[in-house]
């Protein structure tokens, strides 16, 4: 099967890249070369009728070289002012990168409270629904800014399988280059 053969059925798919495949692996800055082929791959999915969702890692790791900060912040204040910087760059990053294929990018931050609470689980499913009504493509991150350490998803691997079932996605891809095990 090929894969054009195994997409050809599915409706609604949310792709997981996360950090360190969005940097070079030498410097830390965000590898935009790399970037690109992902946003190009996705739109390509949303040309051919598809509701794409990314779910995006890289605020810390990006706000962390930003500012300049040589070795990854141990404490929570010091990961929260990288990723505040971070995600801004990043956003900014797929926002442009996006509408040079004439897509429009949007932005959803999410805590554990928006999928534990009833009405923001509510307001986020409907949120992502006019989204993709209105063929935006929605970039997802944790709110790494306000997250506590008890009330974060604990990576963006488990944010990208809530924010899937949330969706009703027809398809989850995990990008990654850690090992790991592959199934089809």
């Amino acid at each position: 099967m090929n894969v054009n053969d195994y997409f050809k059925y599915k409706k609604r798919v949310v792709v997981k890249i996360g950090s360190s495949s969005l940097q070079h692996p030498q410097t830390g800055s965000m590898n935009l070369m790399k970037i690109e082929k992902l946003v190009r791959e996705l739109c390509d999915l949303r040309n051919q009728g598809m509701d794409v969702c990314l779910v995006s890692s890289g605020a810390i790791a990006v706000g962390r070289q930003a500012i300049g900060l040589q070795s990854r912040p141990q404490d929570i204040s010091t990961k929260q002012a990288c990723a505040a910087v971070g995600q801004a760059r990043l956003m900014m990053t797929y926002q442009r990168m996006f509408a040079e294929y004439n897509q429009t990018a949007g932005q959803i931050l999410m805590t554990k409270d928006t999928i534990l609470e009833d009405e923001s689980r509510q307001n986020a499913h409907n949120t992502f629904e006019e989204m993709f009504r209105l063929g935006i493509i929605p970039v997802v991150n944790e709110n790494d800014t306000v997250s506590t350490y008890e009330m974060h998803f604990g990576d963006n691997d488990t944010l990208s399988a809530i924010v899937s079932s949330l969706v009703g996605a027809d398809l989850l891809i995990l990008l990654s280059d850690i090992d790991g095990l592959y199934t089809d």
